[in-house]
């Protein structure tokens, strides 16, 4: 009998709240960069620290040892689905987090703005990070591409530098196994598209000219003078949270990522305001409403990305300073994690565990007393796969069963 098995056949319903609070990307390592700290170590985490003197802590590993997750695999191991079983595109997260109804056969890409110089080589994958009013206006460019070989384009702007783009054809099939043509460093090109098969190698051919097409549009329009695609995929069939775990579930995540894999799995969307206070509060509003509240912390993940130690510092910090206004109205059961490591020092998504801190009234108290990564290596909890995660909040909410005789 499978893990997921055991849940299910265990599962029952109560009227305890659970609250898991992810801080993306909030795992990181020390280095001689850095003040050999790390951002969470570093920080001035009163309340944080306080919490855990009351837990219990570990570490945990988005996937498995050694592997490095796209934010996609990072949550959907928080929801306690496999991601080595549930594949989710990241292009499908994001087109359904800004309310776009997919078709069943539609292909969606989640793309950036990007800056090239006159070689055609990348020299800012994200476009200095330009806003999203800018994004729109370039946005509206693009979408004077209606059509290119039979196959719609549809082109729907995003949050910050993010946009989506949906292939939609009605003649001919088309597939979604298809490469990035990100390649995820600076100083290189952008790469061509190559399908795995007959319907994504004709995609591929139409994105390449969708590509061409669209970097001429926006040659003048420094910096965000091209574009590039990630995470090309079409819509899987997933069961909720509700089907799943019984869990009246709610999100608070305002970027369309994070919004789109809630959505796919059935949580209700709240509002998200800019502000963690007001993502704190948006919870205390609506408590009584639901059982599962998801919510989301961009800031802590897009700083590591940037390799900016402080602004990372800065949101866990600010982060600390807010969490007065959950602690005030306490769910039976709290979690505060990431979905990945994002290391200053390494600028991107890494296979380093996540700190995780767990509090009930059952779930024990160890003895450390700090909540950072390297506190936590000494956690009760010990090392495990995030996808046992969800079943830790439930036992804790005595939302389980005794298993067996």
């Amino acid at each position: 009998m499978h893990y997921e098995e055991i849940i299910q056949s265990t599962i029952k319903k109560n009227n305890s709240k659970i609250v898991l609070l992810v801080l993306d990307g909030l795992g990181d390592i020390r280095s001689p960069k850095f003040y050999s700290k790390t951002p969470l170590e570093y920080a001035h985490t009163p309340n944080l620290d306080q919490l855990a003197k009351k837990s219990v802590l570990g570490r945990m590993y988005p996937i498995l040892p050694g592997i490095t997750p796209g934010s996609g695999p990072g949550h959907l191991g928080l929801f306690g689905y496999d991601p080595l079983k549930n594949v989710i595109g990241r292009g499908v997260l994001e087109a359904i987090g800004i309310d776009f109804s997919l078709q069943a056969h539609d292909v969606a890409a989640r793309c950036n703005f990007a800056t090239i110089n006159e070689e055609s080589i990348i020299t800012d994958r994200r476009a200095g990070r330009i806003s999203t009013e800018i994004t729109q206006k370039l946005c509206e460019i693009l979408q004077t591409i209606k059509e290119i070989d039979g196959v719609e384009i549809i082109i729907k702007s995003g949050k910050g530098h993010r946009f989506v783009t949906i292939f939609r054809s009605k003649q001919k099939e088309i597939g979604s196994l298809i490469n990035d043509t990100d390649p995820l460093v600076e100083g290189k090109a952008p790469l061509l598209a190559n399908g795995k098969n007959t319907p994504s190698q004709f995609l591929a051919q139409v994105i390449n000219k969708f590509m061409k097409k669209g970097y001429e549009l926006l040659k003048e329009q420094f910096p965000a003078n091209a574009f590039l695609l990630r995470g090309i995929a079409s819509k899987p069939k997933i069961p909720s949270i509700s089907e799943k775990y019984l869990l009246e579930s709610a999100a608070i995540a305002s970027y369309p990522m994070y919004r789109g894999i809630a959505s796919l799995l059935g949580m209700t969307l709240l509002p998200a305001p800019d502000s963690i206070e007001g993502l704190f509060q948006t919870y205390v509003n609506y408590k009584q409403k639901y059982d599962f509240f998801f919510i989301h912390v961009k800031g802590t993940d897009q700083a590591g990305e940037d390799g900016d130690f402080d602004s990372k510092v800065k949101c866990i910090e600010t982060v600390d300073k807010s969490l007065p206004i959950l602690l005030d109205h306490m769910p039976d059961v709290l979690a505060i994690t990431g979905d990945h490591s994002t290391p200053c020092v390494m600028r991107s998504h890494s296979f380093h565990p996540m700190p995780v801190l767990l509090h009930s009234d059952f779930s024990g108290i160890d003895d450390v007393d700090r909540f950072h990564e390297n506190a936590c290596n000494l956690g009760g909890l010990g090392f495990f796969e995030s996808r046992y995660l969800m079943g830790l909040l439930l036992a804790n909410a005595k939302r389980l069963d005794k298993f067996g005789a």
